[in-house]
C-alpha cells in the first residue's frame, strides 16, 4: 500500500490536472494498492486537515482541462514560521496532517515560493517530490516549467491580434505581458507575436532608446509599432536605485498609474506625439487548456515523479534539462531564480533581427 498527498500552491496554471494525472496513473499502474489523499486549497489544506480521498474516476478527462481540481492559495513562505492568528504553528500542523494520514509522500506543485516551503518540509523530515509549475519558466535546475508554453501559445496570440488593428490605425500598441522579476514569457511571446520592442525586467530600458527605436521604424516607412513589456520591466535609472528605494517608486507610481505600461506610453506620448494604445491581457494567459507541449511535458513530469515514489527516492525536484528528465535536489535548488541572462542566445538572436531591447 502506498499513500499519498497531493498539493497545488501558488498562482494557477493550464497544466497542473494533466500533470497530477500522469503522477497517479504512473502510480496506480505499477501498485495494486493506492491511496491518493487531495489537499484542499494549497498548503492551506495541509495546515488545516482539508483533504479528501480521491479516486480514478477524479483523474479522468482531466489532461485538457485547465486550472486544478485541488484548488489553490497562496501562502507566503516568509509566514510559514508565524503563527496564524489563533496562534497555530503551520509547520508542525502540516507534519501532524501529514502523520495522521500516514502518508509515505507529498507531491506538491507549484512555483518558486511553493518550492521554497516544501524545501522546508523536507528539512523538517518529510518525503517530498516538487514538480515544477509556473507560466515564468523561472525555476531554477529546469528548462522548461508546465504552464509556460501554454503562456506563451496565449501572450503570442494577443500580440498577434493586435497587429491588425495597429496597422490599421497606425499606433504604437504596447502588449502587457506577465512576469514580475523575470522576462521568459515576454520574451518568447515577442518574438514569436513579432513584437518590434520587448523590455523585460533584466534589461532595463532607456525610454530614449526606445523612442529612437519608434522613430526609426517611422522613417523606414512602417505606420506602427509593437512593443511586448513585461508587468515588471524596470527603467535604467530604476535599476540604479536601492531595493528599498525602488519599491517605494514603484509602489507611488501604482498610485498613478494601472501598470508599468502605461507610464511607459505616457512617456513616449508627451516625447513623440503618437497614439499608443496598451492591451493587458492578464489572467487570460493563465488560463484554458493546455496546450499540446504542456500536455506531454506535464505527462512525462508527472510519470517521473511517480518513478521516484516507486523507488522511494524524495526530496527532489523533477525537472527537464537537455530534453531529458532529471531529479534535482531540493536543497540545491530551493530559493534560486532562474533569469534571463542578457547575453542569452534568443537575445542575441533577436537584436541580430532588428527588436530592440531599450538598452
Amino acid at each position: 500500500m502506498k499513500r499519498i498527498g497531493m498539493l497545488t500552491s501558488g498562482g494557477d496554471c493550464q497544466a497542473l490536472n494533466a500533470t497530477m494525472r500522469g503522477v497517479v496513473k504512473g502510480l496506480a499502474n505499477n501498485l495494486e494498492e493506492l491511496e491518493v489523499y487531495g489537499f484542499d486549497d494549497g498548503y492551506k489544506g495541509l495546515i488545516y486537515g482539508n483533504y479528501r480521498m480521491l479516486t480514478s474516476k477524479d483523474f479522468s478527462g482531466i489532461l485538457t482541462r485547465g486550472g486544478t481540481i485541488l484548488g489553490s492559495s497562496r501562502q507566503p513562505f516568509k509566514l510559514m514560521r508565524v503563527p496564524d492568528e489563533k496562534g497555530l504553528d503551520k509547520v508542525e500542523a502540516m507534519k501532524q496532517t501529514y502523520y495522521k494520514l500516514r502518508l509515505d509522500c507529498l507531491v506538491i506543485l507549484g512555483g518558486n515560493g511553493t518550492q521554497k516551503t516544501a524545501n522546508l518540509l523536507r528539512e523538517e523530515g518529510l518525503n517530498i517530490i516538487h514538480l515544477p509549475k509556473t507560466i515564468d519558466n523561472d525555476i531554477w535546475g529546469t528548462d522548461m516549467t508546465f504552464g509556460f508554453q501554454s503562456a506563451v501559445d496565449i501572450a503570442t496570440a494577443a500580440i498577434d491580434q493586435i497587429h491588425t488593428t495597429a496597422s490599421s490605425h497606425g499606433r504604437v500598441f504596447i502588449v502587457e505581458v506577465m512576469g514580475h522579476k523575470v522576462g521568459w514569457l515576454t520574451l518568447h511571446a515577442g518574438i514569436a507575436g513579432g513584437a518590434d520592442i520587448i523590455l523585460i525586467p533584466e534589461i532595463p530600458y532607456d525610454t530614449n532608446k526606445v523612442i529612437e527605436a519608434i522613430n526609426k521604424r517611422a522613417k523606414e516607412g512602417k505606420r506602427f509599432t509593437i512593443l511586448a513589456v513585461a508587468e515588471g520591466a524596470i527603467s535604467k535609472e530604476e535599476a540604479k536605485l536601492s531595493k528599498k528605494d525602488l519599491k517605494k517608486k514603484l509602489e507611488d507610481d501604482a498610485k498613478k498609474y494601472p501598470s508599468v505600461s502605461y507610464k511607459i506610453a505616457q512617456k513616449i506620448e508627451k516625447a513623440t506625439g503618437l497614439e499608443i494604445r496598451v492591451t493587458v491581457p492578464g489572467h487570460t494567459q493563465r488560463g484554458g487548456s493546455p496546450c499540446p507541449y504542456d500536455r506531454v511535458l506535464s505527462t512525462r513530469i508527472g510519470s517521473h515523479a511517480a518513478k521516484l515514489i516507486l523507488e522511494e527516492d524524495y526530496g527532489y525536484m523533477v525537472g527537464i534539462v537537455n530534453g531529458k528528465m532529471k531529479k534535482v535536489p531540493l536543497a540545491e535548488c530551493a530559493g534560486k531564480l532562474k533569469e534571463v541572462s542578457p547575453k542569452d542566445q534568443t537575445i542575441e538572436a533577436a537584436k541580430r533581427i532588428g527588436i530592440s531591447f531599450g538598452d
